[in-house]
């Protein structure tokens, strides 16, 4: 009798079936890693951006602007920053906030016709910094912009913090747009990191609350709030020129 074992049936060898439930958790797995790879990516590309705004440097976007004289500095509680001509017969309000890009588009707008106005003594204009925009960021540019001021560049320095929302704009690079308009002393970093015009600002906001401004940027001509569609180059001519 031979011991050779008979060959055994190909059929007998197939595979289990695969374990249904096994291949749906597998199918189910597959999105969830795309899903938490695209929200690490996304976490990583929003700590770079943050990292950008925060420590990009400072450079100057205009060849400067035209400073009028000071008539009322930031410091005197209840009152905005005046500047033009004391004969000027006309007066311009002009509540804003450095984080509301509104009052940039206004500020491109119509900066160099209110320059105009000052510079030939048609007007004075008086800003009123706001800092309701943004709770954080608002306040210290607001700040900033009077620390600024108080040294003849208010002007200047609103435009270039207007023309660069892409920064954060943190004490460091408040600081060195002071430098690059040649405002480098002690003082004016002391004012800035120890946000030395917060009680200034606080009588501000309770200025704008009595005269019922609810946006910005506002603008009032001799005490008569302007309409929204007013506040064009243009409308703001006819109003001037209404009063004179």
């Amino acid at each position: 009798m031979s011991n050779k074992k008979a060959p055994g049936n190909p059929a007998s060898k197939k595979k289990a079936p695969a374990n249904p439930l096994v291949q749906e958790k597998k199918r189910r797995i597959t999105p969830g890693i795309v899903i938490v790879a695209v929200v690490v990516l996304a976490i990583i590309a929003a700590v770079g951006v943050d990292y950008w705004r925060k420590n990009s440097s400072v450079e100057l976007t205009t060849n400067g602007r035209t400073e009028p004289a000071v008539i009322t500095g930031p410091g005197t509680t209840g009152e905005g920053i005046k500047v033009g001509k004391d004969s000027a017969k006309t007066n311009i309000d002009l509540f804003l906030d450095f984080r509301c890009p509104h009052c940039a588009d206004f500020e491109e707008e119509t900066g160099p016709m209110l320059d105009e106005l000052v510079a030939d003594g048609t007007v004075t204009v008086t800003y009123w910094p706001m800092g309701f925009v943004n709770k954080e960021a608002s306040p210290r540019l607001a700040n900033a912009f009077a620390a600024a001021a108080a040294k003849g560049k208010g002007l200047t320095y609103a435009g270039e913090i207007y023309g660069d929302f892409t920064k954060a704009w943190t004490d460091d690079q408040l600081i060195a747009l002071g430098k690059k308009l040649g405002i480098d002393d002690a003082n004016f970093e002391a004012e800035i990191k120890d946000n030395s015009y917060q009680g200034w600002l606080d009588s501000i906001a309770k200025v704008s609350n009595e005269r019922k401004v609810e946006g910005t940027p506002t603008v009032f001509v001799n005490n008569e709030m302007l309409k929204s569609d007013q506040l064009t180059v243009d409308g703001i001519r006819s109003a001037v020129a209404g009063i004179s």
